[in-house]
């Protein structure tokens, strides 16, 4: 398991509910990247807003329970806690109907958020939480810290343009798409490839990011870190669903690449948590370090 204890992280973005047929579970983009750094030793804050209501008081509560700083989740008078209905097909895959206004899209900027922004090492931000003013102009404010910025884009329809796109990759250390979000975003700044690579390329020349993973669904994913590219094909494991596996991976990969591990064993590692997650149900599943050596030690589609 990766040791993060001395890497200082931020998420800044939704918490909410992921409401499935039967049940509803915490979830959020960021907040899920941020459970899964905190399982890997990092420490953890969280800068979003709740309702004052019980789906908000919940949500807090299980948040600190699993050891996260809740002194920057706010709670709003004027919004409801967020809630999103998660519908999933036969294979798994998962779609979304993201109710708004939320209390996340209000995210209002505070002295306690510039401080621990200030003193992190690493802050995560994703697109979703942009689709608001007021959480938008926010972050327009936290990203003059100098922390190394992470994009996750994590595109949902119809909740974001290309020029708010533009700007938020330009602010970027590191961005991580996937596959589809990578050829929808280079064909809207007219790239003239096809290829994930030549793509890859042609973003981190239009924004001058240096680093860039793409996930690849079962396929894998292909990293680009200090003008080299690497590559994990997958591993074969039956999908439960694929809520959070994403999250889980990103998690994964900056927790291992901020700590200095190489680049090849931090792909694997991040393809291996993140194939655990979809063998799971809900974006959240435990994972134990023996689980995740084992499928390490598994040969690569």
């Amino acid at each position: 398991m990766n040791n993060g204890k001395n890497l200082k992280a931020v998420a800044y973005g939704e918490v909410l509910w992921d409401v499935f047929a039967n049940e509803k579970k915490i979830g959020g983009a960021p907040l899920n990247v941020a459970l899964r750094m905190k399982t890997f030793g990092c420490q953890v804050a969280m800068i979003s807003c709740v309702g004052n209501d019980q789906d908000g008081r919940v949500i807090k509560e299980e948040i600190k329970s699993l050891g996260l700083k809740i002194d920057t989740i706010v709670t709003s008078e004027d919004f409801p806690t967020g809630l999103v209905n998660v519908t999933l097909n036969e294979r798994g895959s998962a779609s979304y109907e993201i109710s708004y206004p939320s209390a996340w899209d209000k995210i209002v900027l505070n002295e306690q958020a510039e401080k621990i922004v200030k003193q992190a090492d690493v802050l995560i931000y994703g697109s979703l939480v942009c689709r608001d003013a007021v959480s938008r102009k926010t972050l327009k404010e936290l990203l003059n810290s100098v922390a190394y910025k992470v994009f996750d884009v994590n595109l949902r329809k119809p909740h974001y343009s290309y020029e708010i796109l533009q700007e938020l990759m330009n602010s970027a250390d590191f961005i991580k798409f996937n596959d589809e979000e990578l050829l929808e975003i280079a064909t809207a700044i007219e790239s003239p490839f096809t290829s994930l690579e030549d793509n890859m390329h042609f973003i981190a020349e239009k924004t001058k990011v240096r680093a860039m993973c793409v996930t690849k669904g079962k396929h894998g994913a292909l990293l680009m870190w200090e003008g080299e590219l690497y590559q994990n094909g997958g591993y074969p494991i039956k999908v439960s669903d694929t809520v959070g596996a994403g999250d889980s991976f990103l998690a994964a990969l900056i927790t291992s690449l901020l700590t200095d591990k190489a680049p090849q064993n931090a792909i694997d590692f991040a393809c291996a948590v993140g194939a655990l997650v979809a063998e799971a149900p809900g974006a959240n599943p435990e994972i134990s370090p023996s689980r995740i050596e084992n499928l390490l030690g598994k040969v690569k589609i």
